[in-house]
């Protein structure tokens, strides 16, 4: 334990992400005395190591009402709030930190009430992009940065934001060295424009490309949902609609699409349609995937980021969104939760112990530059996981280190302000969390949605393909 920061910790939640995280700061950056743990439920068994270290463990629940009673109680200015808890609201709690100059770091964007209205709530006011647009407001309203506050910084979103950069990077010089370079890609690349190096490179589409192998020794049984992470947090965002960032080389919008207006970037559409139950084509090492384009927040910061601007006009952007295949156990249990109308399963698992193999091959893939495609991202499996951190997956793992990670780089930088996960330096995030994401994959794919696709009976549906650009949504449709 190195003992690199002096301040308070309190984190929320001790679920599986917590669980991870906790090891990772106590071996690296605090000692347990400095950090508090809370929880709604009586889950200190899950965070007992941290607890026998030092730690604090309180069971309470934040909300509306006691929310800046207990966080004063528990931090203040220089401290640092870990927020891995669900539903509370993000601006209410972001908006909190910042007054009191308290360090803030998330995974996710939440709401206090994210199922209120139901169907009756429109498609649009469902997304993600809604959510930033709130947390935008708020930070135009304030006076100065303040203290560093990071939104949505776990594996995905957050380290995909930098392996994407870390891929532009390595397409550029690869292209330069293979005489493929496009105009203007010498001149972005050295200068670490990544949106115009995007552009001279011609990426039309950005896959965030998972696919979770892990299995165990336990089937899953009826009336269970079983998952690698947050059974609520896949729920939550399943349920949503679809969401994308949406490439200005798109021709047409996919059916039941929704497009944003107003103020804001407009980089986002929304299919009303859960994210569970659109599938589209895509790749990781070494195979084809199907996979659900569950909302993400990295759809919206990696398209907003990436998107080239002639005044009010955005002359590029790429198409980006997630390529979700979980694990077996995850799948069936999500084709359950659709057969029961989307109520949720009264028992819910989290997969760990259990977990006999598998991997989690989780990265970024880029489409349409001079190599077609290219993937980069990690191979982590359970059993390296299980080196590096005893009792956890490679799902817990990857997550854990990419905020271990960010919370360093927030220590080294406490009054930066509010930030998502594209605007840090990637480089030496990236640096922190590698070794605990390795083994690394990063190189060349020839592949496209087109390819090798066996659709049985297409000389008698309607269903059509626009071979001229395979890079079209459409062709990526399952």
């Amino acid at each position: 334990m190195s003992g690199t920061f002096q301040g308070r910790v309190l984190v929320l939640g001790a679920g599986s992400v917590s669980q991870c995280t906790l090891p990772l700061l106590l071996d690296n950056l605090v000692e347990g005395k400095q950090i508090t743990i809370v929880d709604q439920l009586d889950n200190r068994a899950r965070v007992q190591n941290a607890i026998d270290r030092g730690a604090t463990y309180l069971q309470a629940t934040v909300t509306k009402e006691n929310l800046d009673s207990f966080l004063s109680a528990h931090v203040s200015a220089g401290d640092i709030l870990l927020d891995l808890a669900w539903n509370i609201d993000a601006n209410v709690i972001i908006g909190w930190a910042h007054a009191h100059g308290v360090m803030y770091l998330n995974t996710s964007v939440e709401e206090w009430e994210p199922y209120s209205q139901g169907a009756t709530r429109h498609p649009l006011e469902r997304t993600l992009y809604h959510r930033h647009m709130r947390l935008r407001e708020m930070k135009n309203s304030w006076s100065e940065k303040g203290a560093t506050a990071i939104v949505e910084h776990g594996a995905n979103p957050g380290m995909v934001s930098h392996l994407t950069k870390k891929a532009l990077v390595e397409i550029g010089e690869r292209a330069i060295k293979d005489g493929l370079a496009g105009p203007g890609v010498a001149e972005a690349l050295a200068a670490r424009d990544f949106p115009r190096l995007a552009q001279s490179l011609d990426v039309r589409v950005i896959h965030i490309a998972e696919r979770d192998t892990q299995i165990s020794d336990r089937p899953k049984e009826v009336d269970e949902f079983v998952n690698t992470w947050s059974v609520e947090g896949f729920y939550e965002e399943g349920i949503a609609p679809a969401e994308m960032g949406w490439g200005t080389h798109e021709k047409s919008l996919p059916q039941n699409a929704y497009v944003h207006e107003g103020a804001g970037p407009r980089n986002q559409i929304a299919i009303a349609q859960p994210g569970a139950s659109t599938w589209v084509r895509s790749w990781v090492p070494d195979c084809e995937i199907t996979g659900l384009v569950i909302r993400h927040g990295e759809a919206f910061t990696m398209s907003d980021f990436l998107t080239v601007w002639d005044g009010d006009t955005a002359v590029y952007r790429p198409t980006v969104h997630y390529a979700y295949c979980p694990s077996d156990a995850a799948i069936i249990s999500m084709r359950e939760l659709e057969m029961r109308q989307w109520d949720l399963q009264t028992n819910q698992r989290i997969m760990n112990e259990e977990i006999t193999s598998g991997e989690d091959r989780l990265g970024v893939l880029l489409m349409g530059h001079p190599y077609k495609a290219w993937w980069t991202g990690s191979l982590l499996d359970i059993h390296r996981a299980r080196e590096l951190a005893p009792g956890q997956s490679a799902t817990t793992l990857q997550v854990g280190a990419a905020v271990y990670a960010a919370i360093d780089w927030m220590i080294k930088n406490p009054e930066a302000g509010l930030l998502v996960p594209d605007e840090l330096p990637w480089e030496e995030i990236y640096n922190v969390a590698e070794k605990y994401w390795a083994p690394i994959w990063s190189g060349p794919v020839d592949w496209d949605p087109l390819k090798t696709r066996n659709d049985l009976f297409l000389p008698w549906i309607e269903r059509e393909y626009d071979t001229t650009d395979p890079w079209q949504f459409t062709n990526f449709l399952a």
